[in-house]
């Protein structure tokens, strides 16, 4: 897949690997006879992430109008289940797999906020798309989370502990395709390293902007100032 915007092509690159330290010298001439005799493997690397058109057409707006307003932001593609978290200046910091609601749709149920879990139907369990944002708030089970939209329940945080095992959500996130990745009641789950290291500490001071693609809707319809766009830019 072409990516419409060069410097966001390789986000993975961002954080290479951290170089095996080296050898003793007592053992330095041991490995070096070990190495002639048995042939090197090296580990490849992982592929770059691309964002979809869809999410590349987005990327491009928010950076072009600045609309994050000096605020770290992320793009939620659910399509692609994957986050894109960048610094306020645009920077890309990162791209994770994500798990996200079990139903397709981008419009939350009335009321659904006042529900508790166990009482949500099957349709209720959507990831809203749209533009919100988000900070960190009221605790759930006694933590902090990121509060994308308060009034609906919808947080972003890493896979319950309760909930992890029993619907193996950490193999679903893992897994190479997005299909198995719904499964959440609505709120979005990512890698625990990647919220504590990167998104916690990038979001915590004054929050940021959460974009969440559509799966059922145009990007029109939930982003209403890419019609503003010039021909050719998205």
């Amino acid at each position: 897949m072409k990516s419409l915007m060069a410097p966001l092509v390789a986000l993975t690159l961002l954080f290479p690997a951290a170089a095996p330290a080296s050898a003793p010298k007592a053992t330095a001439a041991k490995s070096k006879s070990k190495a002639k005799a048995r042939p090197k493997v090296v580990a490849e690397a992982p592929p770059p992430v691309i964002p979809s058109p869809a999410a590349q057409r987005v990327i491009n707006w928010v950076m072009g109008d600045h609309d994050n307003r000096g605020l770290p932001w992320a793009v939620v593609d659910k399509v692609s289940a994957t986050i894109f978290l960048f610094a306020p200046d645009g920077k890309p910091l990162a791209a994770e797999p994500v798990l996200i609601g079990i139903m397709p749709g981008d419009d939350a149920s009335p009321g659904v906020g006042t529900k508790t879990l166990a009482s949500l139907g099957p349709a209720e369990k959507t990831t809203p798309a749209g533009r919100y944002l988000a900070k960190f708030g009221l605790p759930v089970a006694g933590e902090r989370v990121l509060w994308v939209d308060y009034a609906t329940s919808v947080a972003l945080h890493p896979i319950p502990k309760d909930a992890g095992a029993r619907e193996k959500r950490r193999e679903r996130m893992l897994s190479p395709t997005p299909e198995d990745n719904r499964i959440t009641f609505g709120c979005i789950n990512v890698p625990q390293a990647f919220y504590a290291r990167q998104l916690r500490p990038t979001f915590r001071k004054k929050g940021g902007y959460v974009y969440i693609l559509p799966d059922t809707k145009t990007l029109e319809e939930v982003f209403p100032r890419l019609h503003t766009q010039v021909a050719g830019q998205g």
